[in-house]
C-alpha cells in the first residue's frame, strides 16, 4: 500500500487501532532512519487513547504506557548491542506480558525476539509519501490484516 501523506498513516493507524486482536500482538516496524516509524507509532498510541507526547525510546531503549486495560510497550533497538542488555533489562519479561509490543529495529536484536504477529516495513519515497508493507506471520497478524 502506499500513503501519500502523514494524514493517512493516521487514518491506517486509527485503523488498526480499532481492531481487538491488537490488544496482545507484536508487531515490527521496519524502515531506514527518517522512514517514518516512530510517527506511525505516534498515531497509533494516540488513536488507542495515549495523551502528550510520545517520543521514540532510542536511547531507552523502552517506554512504557499504561492505558486503562491495555498495556503498551514501545521498543526502539536501534542501539542495542549486547545481548546481555536483553536479560539485565528485564526484556524476555516484557514480551512475555500480556499487551501490545511494537518494536522498532528489531534487526538488531532478532534472534532474541519472538515471532512477530505483523511486520509493517516502511520506504520513504519523497518528503510525504511512503511505500508500506504488511507481513503477517501469525493467526493474530492475519486477523489484523483482516
Amino acid at each position: 500500500m502506499q500513503w501519500p501523506d502523514e494524514a493517512a498513516c493516521a487514518a491506517f493507524a486509527a485503523a488498526l487501532a480499532r481492531h481487538p486482536a491488537l490488544r496482545d500482538a507484536y508487531i515490527e516496524l521496519r524502515g531506514e532512519l527518517g522512514a517514518g516509524k516512530t510517527t506511525f507509532v505516534r498515531h497509533l498510541l494516540h488513536a488507542l487513547g495515549v495523551r502528550g507526547r510520545i517520543k521514540s525510546p532510542t536511547y531507552t531503549v523502552l517506554e512504557a504506557y499504561a492505558l486503562p486495560g491495555l498495556a503498551v510497550s514501545h521498543f526502539d533497538f536501534y542501539r542495542f548491542k549486547d545481548p546481555r542488555e536483553w536479560e539485565d533489562a528485564g526484556f524476555r519479561e516484557a514480551f512475555a506480558a500480556p499487551g501490545l509490543k511494537l518494536a522498532e529495529w528489531p534487526q538488531k536484536a532478532e534472534p532474541l525476539l519472538p515471532l512477530p504477529d505483523l511486520r509493517v516495513c516502511i520506504e520513504a519515497l519523497d518528503d510525504q509519501r511512503r511505500s508500506v508493507r504488511l507481513q503477517a506471520f501469525t493467526p493474530r497478524g492475519t486477523e489484523l490484516l483482516a
